[in-house]
């Protein structure tokens, strides 16, 4: 083990104890070894807590933080945040698997580059109908962002690189985070934080290996299997369009074109399937404010399965 990690990856975890120990495993499988481990345990009612101090307690290159009371994603992150003292920083969450040559790819090129920030291609981990888990392959959407690779860019030179809008498909210089924090109490907490590294460094780089595997949970408990509800729905709206007001500040116009035609093709279909048979009027129609707002943004047409929503 290196005396001098370069990495220190953040593992935030709520009520994880059936995937923790794999997350865990992926970390100490890392075809490089210098890192070090922040495993956040966000008020867990299970034995997820257990579950991150054996780890400390066999390697030591992990550390543990309790948090006495669940206080959310974002929040779990912060916490881990403020204690990085490494040059770069990553991101896994307790229920995914980081793939084995990850931190090597990530961290490599940056050391490469010079760069700021560095994204990575992920898929997902589906359930496979026996009772385990299976990765797909790298979405269209995914390897736009990150396919081919390409060294110091910039959102001008590649804005499609403002797609890949997750926590861990990443690493980052330190540095970048000196004035930001995830913000607390929301949900898709990703989608602002991503734009603001995007916009805020020198230079990035994309690779398309892939970094993570992402899973969707057989219970369906995750919080991008809950688009249905009210609230989760607000969230993600405002992130969505908090998103695209930094880039627009940003003068990214290209990204805020790119970041449309996504959200158009991808986020706002199964959005419109949902609300058409929602028993909350209030969903339609918190729904369809967002669509007119994101028409008026746009010069393209909206594609027929959206434009009823213009309507509710």
């Amino acid at each position: 083990m290196a005396s001098s990690p370069a990495i220190t990856v953040i593992v935030p975890g709520f009520d994880v104890v059936r995937y923790a120990g794999e997350a865990i495993e992926s970390l100490r499988r890392q075809t490089r070894t210098d890192w070090t481990a922040v495993l956040v345990d966000d008020g867990s009612t299970d034995g997820t807590g257990a579950i991150f101090e054996a780890a400390a307690a066999a390697d030591a290159r992990v550390q543990v933080v309790h948090h006495d009371l669940q206080q959310g994603l974002s929040a779990a992150r912060n916490t881990g945040l403020d204690l990085v003292t490494t040059p770069y920083v990553g991101f896994l969450d307790a229920d995914d698997v980081m793939t084995p040559t990850a931190i090597e790819n990530l961290v490599g090129t940056l050391e490469r580059t010079g760069s700021d920030l560095v994204a990575g291609a992920y898929v997902r981990l589906r359930p496979d109908g026996r009772g385990g888990y299976a990765p797909g392959e790298v979405q269209p959407w995914v390897a736009a962002a990150t396919d081919p690779a390409r060294d110091a860019t910039n959102l001008t030179e590649h804005p499609d690189a403002s797609g890949n809008i997750v926590a861990w498909s990443k690493a980052s210089r330190t540095e970048l985070w000196r004035e930001v924090r995830f913000p607390l109490g929301k949900t898709y907490e990703d989608q602002l934080v991503a734009q603001l590294l995007y916009t805020r460094a020198h230079a990035f780089d994309v690779i398309p290996e892939v970094v993570v595997e992402w899973r969707e949970r057989a219970e369906g408990t995750s919080i991008t299997q809950r688009k249905d509800a009210l609230p989760v729905l607000r969230d993600y709206l405002e992130a969505l369009t908090g998103g695209i007001e930094i880039l627009d500040a940003a003068g990214q116009a290209g990204a805020v074109a790119s970041r449309i035609r996504l959200i158009q093709r991808l986020d706002l279909p199964p959005l419109i399937a949902i609300a058409e048979t929602h028993p909350d009027p209030a969903y339609r129609a918190e729904l369809g404010t967002f669509v007119r707002a994101l028409a008026a943004r746009s010069p393209l047409p909206l594609a027929s399965v959206i434009a009823p929503a213009l309507d509710w």
